[in-house]
Formats: C-alpha cells, structure tokens, sequence
C-alpha cells in the first residue's frame, strides 16, 4: 500500500468552527470501562486529539444535547452504542433534524450497515462470495427450514457491535434457543454456518471524495475454530494466546479483497471512514464477506491506529485527515 497524503484543517477553519464531539465517555476521565473496556480509552484519545488539534470544541455524552438546536456548526458522533435497538442511527437522525453537518454516512445508510441481513444482500447482489445465512426478525417466525445447513452454526444480535451476544451451536435445538434468548433481549438474530480461517480488515477513509484502500489487518488466530466474544475485544478478558492482530501481506488474496471491498463501498458513499471485513480460508482457498462497519473503532490500538501506522499516519493524522475530508464535503472549509 502506498502512503496517504494526510489532510489538514485550515487555522482559520478552526478558530471559526464549534464542533461537538459526542461520546459516551467523552468526559471519561478513568481507565478500563467495567462493562465497555477500552471504548472508553477510545473515546479519551479522539478527545485528546482534537483538543490537541485546536479546534474549538464542545463536548457531551448524552442524546439530548442534540434534542434542540445547538450553537454548533459540526457535529462529531462516536455515540453509537447507546444502549437501544438501532442507536447507531440515532445521531444522525438528530443532525438531520436539525440541519447539522457531521461526520459519518446518512442515517439510512447507517442502518443498512449496521444490519448484517442488508449487507449481506447487498454483496450478494455484486456477486461477492457471503455464506449462507438466515434472519430471525422478533415476531416472525423461528422456521427451521430458514436456517442453512452447518456443522456448527454461528447465532448474533443482528446488529451487534464488537461481538455482543456471539452464541454457537451444534443442532437446530440449540440454534432455536439461542435466536429465542437473543430476541428476549430486544434483538433480530442471524445465524449462519461458522467459517474457518481468520478475519481480514480492510479499513477505508475517502479523500479528496475518492475511497481509499488502508493498509490490510488480519486478525490471526492460533485456533481457527476459535469464536471470538466481545469481552475478548473490549479488553475485558486475556485473549493474548488466542489471536493478534497483524498486516495482511498475502500477495495472492489481497488484490481480490481489495477489488470486493470496492465493490461494497460503492453502495456507501459518501461515508467518510468505515471498515470491511472478510473471512480468509487459506486451507479451503475461499474469501467470503463478513459485514460492514461504517463509523468503526478509530482507536490507536484497534485496526485503524495500527493500519494508519502503516500507512505513514500518526494517530492525530489520522483523525484530523478524516475530519478534514468530512469538512470540506460538507461545504465548511470554505476555499
């Protein structure tokens, strides 16, 4: 991968623009979360680094600081996880209402991303290889002949983030009760067969207008069989003898990824950063998509901090590139 150019934020952009940043631990000022981890030291660093940039900055952690009209001109959303059914479209909604710029896709396609059974059937209909899968809606009806066949089926929150409520199975009867437990919590589930091999990541940011392909990750696993949970991916729990992350350097498999990860982006745009995944079985010699994640985790030690690192970006870089971009789509940098 080539080095990316970074972006900058005029000095007079930033002395003229207020721009929220709104988290749920934008005012965290601890370590560890107890319940989510190290998004809370996500959300620190993001903070940090645009103080550090500058910027004339507003800070909250709660949706009602967008219920009615704010004094801002630009709005900075990492309030994704707000504890309700589709909360990631939530502050795109409130900006919309109110006629805010932020950063990020629109909330429909927010929503799209952020569900699994819509993605899916987007890079079915391009023709990129997916697994078969099923989706289990809260009031429609648990049917087996729905469910694809497998070995060891994989049951999720279709919505969920970060792995939240990752459940497997062996036969239908465990694959039934875990669609029950995951909608008696408030969630769809979708359940497809479990795939060897280990998670490429291919993060994407736009500049000038135009898509970006970063430099690959790979969540390399030292058990393929291996289900990752979500307390592994919030720190919460030792997952050091389970799976690294690293760069991708398969000479063979990256150009195809790359040409699918374009392919999906495409239904995206604008989308300012979002994050691609695909399951690699090197053994099988088979690639099939996973999901996408717009809005993803930008924290230094998560897949974006480490590709841009790669890429020749220093953290701060990084953020103040994808800000900028964000900016200047949005008609607020004047020029």
């Amino acid at each position: 991968m080539t080095a990316i150019r970074p972006l900058t934020i005029p000095d007079e952009a930033k002395q003229r623009l207020r721009i929220m940043f709104i988290a749920k631990h934008a005012l965290w000022e601890g370590g560890l979360h107890p319940e989510d981890g190290n998004h809370a030291l996500y959300h620190v660093e993001v903070r940090e680094i645009l103080r550090g940039l500058g910027l004339n900055l507003i800070l909250a952690d709660r949706y009602d600081a967008l219920f009615e009209k704010s004094d801002v001109d630009f709005v900075f959303p990492l309030l994704n996880r707000g504890g309700f059914l589709n909360s990631e479209m939530m502050l795109p909604l409130l900006c919309t209402r109110l006629g805010l710029p932020f950063l990020g896709a629109s909330p429909i396609l927010r929503g799209v991303s952020d569900d699994k059974h819509f993605t899916k059937l987007a890079a079915a209909a391009r023709g990129i290889p997916t697994a078969p899968w099923a989706i289990y809606r809260r009031g429609a009806p648990i049917d087996e002949a729905r469910c694809p066949p497998g070995e060891r089926m994989v049951i999720k929150p279709n919505a969920s983030s970060a792995s939240w409520g990752v459940q497997d199975a062996h036969d239908w009867a465990g694959v039934k009760a875990a669609i029950e437990d995951i909608q008696s919590q408030g969630h769809d589930a979708i359940v497809e067969p479990f795939l060897n091999g280990s998670d490429v990541e291919v993060p994407v940011i736009t500049v000038r207008g135009e898509p970006v392909i970063m430099p690959m990750m790979l969540f390399e696993q030292a058990d393929p069989s291996h289900l990752r949970t979500y307390y592994e991916k919030r720190d919460l729990v030792d997952r050091a003898q389970k799976y690294q992350l690293v760069e991708f350097t398969d000479s063979e498999w990256m150009p195809q990824i790359a040409e699918y990860t374009r392919m999906m982006a495409e239904e995206f745009r604008p989308f300012d950063y979002g994050r691609y995944e695909f399951r690699l079985d090197r053994e099988g010699s088979k690639v099939q998509f996973l999901e996408v994640n717009l809005n993803a985790n930008l924290w230094s030690e998560k897949v974006y901090g480490r590709s841009a690192r790669l890429a020749g970006l220093t953290q701060e870089q990084l953020i103040e590139t994808i800000l900028a971009e964000s900016l200047d789509r949005h008609g607020l940098l004047g020029g």
